[in-house]
C-alpha cells in the first residue's frame, strides 16, 4: 500500500541528514509500528508522509501512485493525529468536529453523518457539548483520534496517541486503533510504549540516526536462534567473566548475554559461583521488543 524507497532528508544547515536512504514497505490492512529513540528521524518521516515536508531524494508511493499525485487525487487519503492536541480548546467537542469536517470539504448530511460516526467510534456521546479544554486527558486523546478519522483516511499516522492517559483510556484507545484496519484504514503507529507496539502491531521498523536498523514482522524480529540470557546479580560481574561471555550491562547489577547454546549456562553459573558472585534471578528465552531495541540502538526508547 505504502512504499518508501531510498528516501533521504536534510534540514537546512544541519550537519547530518535527518533521514538517510530509508526504504520501507507498509502493507494495507494492518497496524505498522515505527520505533526509534528521540531524534531518530520518526517525526521527519511522518512529516514527509503527511505532506508537511517535501522529500529531497527518493520516492514515496501510495497504492502505486506517487504520494503527491495520490494526495491531489484524494486530499483525505492520509490523516495525521499528532502527539500535541490538534483542536481548539474553547470549542466544544461537536464544534471541533464540525469545524475540522468542514475544513475537509464535508458539508450537509455527509458532515453530520461523519461527525456522528466519529463521536460513536470514540465514545464521546456524553461530552459532545463540553468545551475541549474541560476534557480529561483520555477524552482529549479520543477527540484527537475522532478528528483524524473524519475524512475516512486510507492511511492514518498516529504519533504517540496514548501519551498522558490513564490505563482505562489507554486500553480503549488501543482496542479502537487495532480495529481500524477492519474498517479499511491502515495505521502507522509511533509510541514510546513497547508493550503497545507488541500488542497491536503486525509489522515494525526500528530506525536510529535516520537509518532503518531492522524491518519486518514482529515475530521475525523477536525470533532469535541463540538463547538470550538476562540475569541480575548481588555484586557486579567480574570483568574477566563479563569479557569471556561478552556480557552487556543493562543496569548496575543487570546483564544481558548471548549464549551460543543453552548448554553454556551451567558453566557460566559455575564461573560466577567460583568468583563469589551470587545470582539474584535470571531468565533464558526469546527476545522481547525492548531487548531487540536496546541491542540495535544501545539506547533507551526515550533517550
Amino acid at each position: 500500500m505504502l512504499s518508501i524507497d531510498s528516501v533521504s532528508y536534510r534540514y537546512r544547515a544541519a550537519a547530518h541528514p535527518a533521514l538517510s536512504d530509508v526504504s520501507l514497505s507498509v502493507p494495507a490492512g494492518g497496524v505498522y509500528g515505527l520505533l526509534g529513540p528521540n531524534g531518530a528521524g520518526k517525526t521527519t518521516l511522518i512529516s514527509l508522509l503527511a505532506g508537511l515536508l517535501p522529500s529531497s531524494t527518493g520516492s514515496i508511493f501510495l497504492n502505486g501512485r506517487p504520494l503527491a499525485e495520490a494526495r491531489t487525487a484524494n486530499p483525505r487519503a492520509i490523516a495525521l493525529v499528532p502527539q500535541d492536541y490538534a483542536f481548539y480548546p474553547m470549542l466544544s467537542v461537536s464544534e471541533n468536529l464540525r469545524f475540522f469536517g468542514g475544513a475537509l470539504g464535508l458539508g450537509g448530511g455527509e458532515l453530520k453523518a461523519r461527525v456522528d460516526t466519529a463521536i460513536a467510534f470514540a465514545r464521546l456521546e456524553q461530552v459532545v457539548g463540553k468545551r475541549a479544554e474541560q476534557l480529561s486527558g483520555g477524552l482529549r486523546r479520543r477527540l484527537n483520534l475522532a478528528i483524524g478519522l473524519l475524512g475516512r483516511p486510507q492511511l492514518l499516522l498516529l504519533d504517540e496517541p496514548t501519551v498522558g492517559v490513564d490505563p482505562q483510556s489507554r486500553h480503549f484507545l488501543l482496542e479502537s486503533i487495532a480495529a481500524l484496519p477492519a474498517a479499511g484504514t491502515t495505521v502507522i503507529y509511533t509510541s514510546h510504549y513497547m508493550e503497545e507496539v507488541e500488542a497491536i502491531c503486525q509489522r515494525i521498523a526500528i530506525i536510529d540516526q535516520g537509518r532503518v536498523l531492522v524491518e519486518g514482522t514482529l515475530d521475525d524480529i523477536l525470533h532469535s536462534p541463540e538463547p538470550v540470557l538476562e540475569l541480575h546479580l548481588e555484586q557486579p560481574m567480574p570483568a574477566a567473566i563479563a569479557a569471556r561471555y561478552q556480557a552487556i550491562a543493562t543496569t548496575p547489577l543487570g546483564y544481558r548475554l548471548q549464549l551460543g547454546s543453552s548448554a553454556e549456562l551451567p558453566r557460566l553459573l559455575d564461573d560466577l559461583a567460583a568468583a563469589g558472585c551470587a545470582v539474584r534471578d535470571l531468565s533464558l528465552g526469546q527476545h522481547n521488543l525492548e531487548q531487540v531495541f536496546m541491542r540495535l540502538t544501545q539506547r533507551s526508547l526515550r533517550d
